[in-house]
């Protein structure tokens, strides 16, 4: 059994990468393992300004607020799920943002598997690169991390529309061989 965090960064509840992460938490699930999402647009997360307190103060941040559990609960996984729809070719703020808080504690984030599930209008994979790219960028820096799978949610713009894609049905798959 291994302990599974997923981190949705859709903004829009029931979103397409939002159920792409339902049914990989499904998969997960079924497969015997402790699966957690969690939400990140439902989390009180203020961006990093480089304030370094935390390097003064043992990891601990200046901001309060929701962030120390979402990064010990990332410390503490086996596997983290990274989820956003495509922003003009990127990650969405609202992960962007937790990806740069664990700067606190970030050497404490290793030994990790890595799945990323993104969602665009575009119809071509190209067209998610440089969000995988980002995800690629946060697992660089994460001692022992290991890519393990990706979802390419294309040409779904509307809520809902991922919904019986091949895609839909291969993210219930991915988790379930986690």
């Amino acid at each position: 059994m291994k302990k599974v965090l997923i981190l949705s960064g859709s903004p829009r509840k029931g979103g397409n990468s939002d159920l792409l992460c339902d049914e990989f938490m499904r998969g997960a699930a079924d497969g015997g393992n402790q699966v957690e999402k969690i939400r990140v647009a439902e989390k009180n997360v203020g961006y990093c300004t480089g304030c370094y307190y935390c390097q003064k103060s043992k990891g601990v941040c200046a901001k309060k607020d929701d962030m120390a559990e979402i990064l010990q609960k990332m410390i503490d996984a086996d596997v983290i799920v990274f989820s956003s729809p495509v922003y003009f070719y990127s990650i969405d703020a609202q992960l962007k943002t937790v990806i740069d808080r664990t700067v606190a504690r970030w050497l404490e984030v290793k030994n990790k598997e890595f799945y990323y599930i993104v969602t665009c209008a575009d119809e071509e994979k190209e067209s998610q690169e440089r969000t995988i790219e980002c995800f690629r960028g946060y697992a660089d820096c994460v001692e022992g991390a290991v890519e393990k799978g990706i979802i390419y949610g294309t040409g779904v713009y509307q809520k809902g529309e991922i919904l019986g894609s091949p895609e839909y049905k291969r993210a219930y798959e991915m988790g379930k061989s986690v």
